[in-house]
C-alpha cells in the first residue's frame, strides 16, 4: 500500500489546481482520473466547442453581410477539416497534462478510483491512503428513462462527427443543445429541439432567451417547448424515430441523430462513496459544508460540479472552489470560496449572457430595483456587424446606483457580461460606470449606456 499526504481524483481545472499547487508546497500527492488526462473542459467541453462556435460564426457574419458588404456564394462549414482542426487543439493534452504532473512530483493514475474506508482507495489492482482526499470529478450526461434512450449521443461524440446528418434532434433545451444546434444549423443540418418544460435555457433571463428563440426559429429550427420524448426508436441503420407528447398530442419526428442535452449529473457513481462514508445526493453531488469538506468524513474535501454547493455549475465556479480547497489545505484554516459574480454565456449566435440577479429573482428578494432594458438591434456597433438581434436588460438597486443584474444577447454579449462582473465585483454605481472612459466604438463602450 502507497500513501500520500494528498490524492486528488479528477484532472479539470479544480483537480489539476490543487495537485499541482499542494505538491509545489512540497506534499506527497497522487492524482487519478478515469478517463484522458486533462479534463472535461480541456478535452470535451467549453474550450473544443468554441472551435466549432468559432466555424459557425464565420459562417454566419459572411451569410448576414452578403449584399452589404460582401458577395458570397457559397460558404459553408468543412465539417471534416473543422473536426482536424479541433483535434489539433486536443490531441496533445492528454500527454502534455500527465507530464506537467509528473514533472511535479506527483504520482498519477489512469482508472477509476473507488473507495475501501474512510481514507483507503482501490485503483485498479493497488490500493493507496491518504490523509487528504479530494474529489473533483466534474459531471455526466443525465440518465434518461424513456425507451431507446441508448440511440442518444452526447456532445463528446457530436464533437468527433465525421460528419452531420441532414436532420437532428436535440433533447432538452439547456445551452448544450442550443450551442450545438446554432452551429450544426449554420453547416446546413436541420434542427429540433425539445423541451420538457414551458422555456428553454432556465438559467437565463426569460426575456432574453425570448428573443434568441425567435432567433433561432427564424434559422429554421423547430423548438417544441412542454413536451415529452416518449420514445426513441432505429428504423434502419442511421436513421431514428423520436416520439414525442405534448399537451396530450403525440406526433414523431424521423432524423439522423438525436443528441443528449437533458442536463448533466455529478459524475461520483463508480466511487463507492458509501464505503467512504462520505455523504452524497445523486442529483446535486457530496454533501460538503461552507468550506467545500465532507460533512460526514472529514478526510475528504469536493470541488466543481461534484460538489453539493448550490453554485452554478461552470468553470469559473470550479476555479474559485480549488482557489478555496488550496488555502484550507495548506494553511490549516478553513476557507470558504470567494465566487463574486459568477457571468454565464451560451455560445449561440448570437450569443446569449447573464450576470447577477434575474428580474424574477430580484422581486423574490424584495429589491427596489430600476429596469433598465431595450432592444439594440439599431445602435450602430450592431447594423456595422449587419445582426438583427441585440438586447439588454440591467438591474440597478435604488437608491445605491449598483448593479445587481445584467442580461445581453448579441454580437460581443460574452465579452461585454465580464465587465458587468468587474462592475459588481468592484461595486461601481451607474453614475460611475457613466463616467467611465471606454474605447469607442466598441461593443464594451455600450456598457454605459446600458446602465442609464
Amino acid at each position: 500500500m502507497k500513501y500520500f499526504d494528498l490524492l486528488v481524483i479528477g484532472t479539470g481545472p479544480a483537480g489539476s489546481r490543487v495537485a499541482i499547487k499542494c505538491a509545489q508546497a512540497g506534499w506527497k500527492v497522487a492524482i487519478a482520473e478515469s478517463r484522458e488526462f486533462g479534463g472535461t473542459c480541456a478535452l470535451r467541453g467549453c474550450n473544443p466547442k468554441k472551435v466549432f462556435v468559432h466555424a459557425a460564426e464565420v459562417v454566419d457574419a459572411a451569410t448576414r453581410s452578403n449584399g452589404k458588404l460582401c458577395e458570397v456564394s457559397d460558404i459553408r462549414i468543412d465539417w471534416k477539416k473543422l473536426l482536424d482542426f479541433k483535434n489539433s487543439f486536443v490531441e496533445d493534452i492528454p500527454t502534455n497534462s500527465r507530464q506537467r504532473y509528473e514533472e511535479n512530483g506527483i504520482e498519477t493514475y489512469l482508472g477509476s478510483p473507488t473507495f475501501v474506508s474512510r481514507t483507503q482507495l482501490k485503483i485498479g489492482d493497488e490500493t493507496i491512503e491518504a490523509k487528504n482526499i479530494v474529489i473533483a470529478t466534474g459531471a455526466k450526461p443525465r440518465s434518461l428513462d424513456f425507451v431507446g434512450a441508448e440511440h442518444l449521443v452526447t456532445s463528446d461524440a457530436f464533437m468527433n462527427l465525421e460528419s452531420l446528418p441532414e436532420r437532428i434532434v436535440f433533447v432538452g433545451g439547456g445551452y448544450i443543445s442550443f450551442e450545438f444546434a446554432h452551429v450544426a444549423a449554420r453547416a446546413g443540418a436541420e434542427i429540433v429541439i425539445i423541451q420538457r418544460g414551458e422555456r428553454p435555457l432556465t438559467g437565463f433571463d426569460a426575456d432574453a432567451v425570448a428573443q434568441l428563440v425567435k432567433k433561432s426559429e427564424q434559422l429554421g429550427m423547430a423548438i417544441h417547448t412542454s413536451s415529452n420524448v416518449t420514445s426513441v426508436e432505429e428504423i434502419e441503420s442511421g436513421s431514428y424515430r423520436v416520439s414525442i407528447e405534448s399537451n396530450g398530442q403525440l406526433q414523431t419526428i424521423d432524423c439522423g441523430m438525436v443528441v443528449h442535452g437533458a442536463g448533466r449529473v455529478p459524475n461520483i457513481s463508480e466511487l463507492d462513496l458509501s464505503a467512504g462514508q462520505v455523504d452524497f445526493e445523486p442529483n446535486a453531488g457530496i454533501v460538503v459544508d461552507d468550506c467545500l469538506r465532507s460533512k460526514t468524513n472529514s478526510a475528504v474535501m469536493a470541488a466543481g460540479d461534484c460538489a453539493a454547493t448550490g453554485a452554478v455549475s461552470l468553470t469559473p465556479t470550479a476555479n474559485a472552489e480549488s482557489v478555496a480547497v488550496v488555502k484550507t489545505l495548506l494553511s490549516g484554516n478553513d476557507t470558504q470560496p470567494a465566487y463574486g459574480p459568477v457571468p454565464a454565456a451560451a455560445f449561440t449566435i448570437p450569443a446569449i449572457a447573464s450576470v447577477g440577479l434575474t428580474e424574477e429573482q430580484a422581486k423574490e428578494k424584495n429589491l427596489n430595483v430600476r429596469v433598465n432594458q431595450k432592444d439594440i438591434s439599431g445602435w450602430g456597433s450592431v447594423r456595422k456587424v449587419c445582426e438583427s438581434v441585440a438586447w439588454y436588460k440591467t438591474l440597478v438597486e435604488e437608491p445605491s446606483g449598483k448593479i445587481v443584474g445584467a442580461h445581453l444577447i448579441g454580437p460581443g454579449a460574452a465579452e461585454v457580461i465580464n465587465l458587468f462582473a468587474i462592475a459588481m465585483k468592484c461595486d461601481l454605481t451607474a453614475d460611475e460606470i457613466q463616467a467611465l472612459s471606454l474605447t469607442f466604438p466598441t461593443f464594451g463602450y455600450n456598457l454605459r449606456q446600458m446602465v442609464g
